[in-house]
């Protein structure tokens, strides 16, 4: 028989899971449109083109590097953490394999804009079933800890750096970055609550104020 705590907890698994698979879909979908990529996918582009590997196998050794981070700033990762770090990866380069370039604003906006809009659905769903955090996430939220901060100034000065760092590298940079970084924000709010998953006790778990999760999507 299935019990209310073990359906609770499948939910769960199965938004993380679907989540994380999506926001790989996603980034591989802003890489296609071929208008500027995430900050962090900027980073990821320029590496792989500086080391002959696929976008999302850097992804995957980026996400360790900085979970690695996480020790000397005390963060202790969940399931959602560790799966970060591969999903998204690998989901990433399987849609790569499968969807070709797009060429043309007249495919290259839509395209852009379903990555946008699939990305905050995915984050939406990952956050949601509260499995820990992305190791990029962990890292602004124990250096805001840390250095007493803000959220925003955290954000800030490392989406700055990575963006910086990926376009020297020969990351792609363009309206779709800034359109990603003005979007992100409001979808993921707006998901986070669509995608909540009630506690044992009845109430939201996600969208309760001063959440990490929350403070990161504000930024």
């Amino acid at each position: 028989m299935v019990t209310a705590r073990s359906a609770h907890l499948t939910r769960r698994v199965l938004q993380l899971y679907i989540g994380l698979a999506l926001y790989g879909v996603s980034s591989a979908l802003l890489v296609r449109g071929g208008l500027g990529l995430e900050p962090w996918g900027v980073l990821h582009q320029g590496l792989a083109e500086r080391t002959g590997l696929t976008i999302g196998v850097v992804s995957i050794i980026v996400g360790a590097l900085v979970l690695l981070l996480w020790i000397p700033i005390r963060q202790r990762p969940g399931l959602g953490t560790v799966s970060n770090v591969f999903v998204i990866g690998i989901a990433m380069d399987g849609t790569l394999a499968l969807v070709p370039d797009v060429h043309g604003l007249g495919a290259q906006i839509p395209v852009m804009i379903v990555g946008i809009v699939l990305n905050g659905v995915a984050t939406g769903l990952y956050i949601s079933a509260r499995f820990g955090p992305g190791p990029r996430d962990g890292l602004m939220t124990g250096l805001h800890r840390l250095s007493g901060r803000s959220i925003r100034l955290v954000r800030t000065a490392i989406e700055v750096a990575v963006v910086a760092t990926g376009f020297v590298l020969g990351g792609s940079v363009g309206v779709g970055t800034v359109a990603y970084a003005l979007a992100i924000g409001p979808l993921a709010q707006l998901f986070l609550r669509v995608f909540a998953i009630p506690d044992q006790h009845g109430g939201s778990t996600v969208v309760a104020r001063g959440t990490p999760e929350q403070a990161i999507l504000r930024g």
